[in-house]
């Protein structure tokens, strides 16, 4: 029996007995007694459990519990207005320094692997967060230089103005830059 359905009973059974207390205390009794399907107990609502949700739920549209601490998934059907123009310097490869550009939804433009940029922009965006927010400028992050590429992002992205500067200058600024990759080439150098 459970603890609520326990506390309903008794709550139950302490109002339909305080007609027969107050009869044996010689107290007058007013009215009749209620008929005995009036001193039931009320039934009350079962809460239905809810489905957990964990890490097998990944990839099937539903948040794991990690993400009620974070924003769910822009999904995949964007404005088609989505185009970037990526400017790359340094990154140690001629092929991969230049301007490109790039559109999504449907994937398109001159970058070198537009299908699989389109992919990772739309695994980082997160509604109500800007997806190329620098990194915060009291982060701790490692003192360890990636290389001297440089890239600027400018355009639209999920109906958002984009103006975004990466480097790899530090541990946090190379992480940032790995998580935009294809988007952003991998160094050489």
């Amino acid at each position: 029996m459970s603890l609520v359905v326990a506390a309903t009973t008794a709550a139950v059974s302490l109002v339909t007995a305080t007609p027969v207390l107050a009869a044996s205390s010689g107290a007058r009794q007013a009215a009749p007694a209620a008929p005995a399907a009036s001193r039931a107990p009320i039934p009350l609502p079962i809460p239905l459990p809810l489905p957990l949700l964990d890490h097998r739920s990944e990839g099937a549209g539903i948040p794991d519990l990690d993400d009620f601490t974070r924003t769910v998934p822009a999904p995949a059907h964007l404005p088609a207005h989505d185009h970037l123009t990526v400017t790359v310097t340094g990154s140690g490869s001629a092929t991969s320094d230049g301007t490109f550009t790039l559109r999504c939804h449907p994937a398109g433009g001159n970058h070198p692997d537009a299908k699989g940029a389109c992919a990772q922009l739309d695994k980082e965006t997160r509604w109500g967060k800007d997806a190329f927010a620098p990194v915060p400028e009291r982060a701790k992050c490692t003192m360890i230089y990636g290389s001297a590429a440089t890239a600027h992002v400018t355009g639209r992205w999920a109906g958002r103005p984009v103006d975004a500067h990466f480097r790899r200058t530090n541990g946090c600024e190379i992480e940032r830059w790995r998580r935009f990759e294809p988007l952003l080439p991998r160094p050489t150098s």
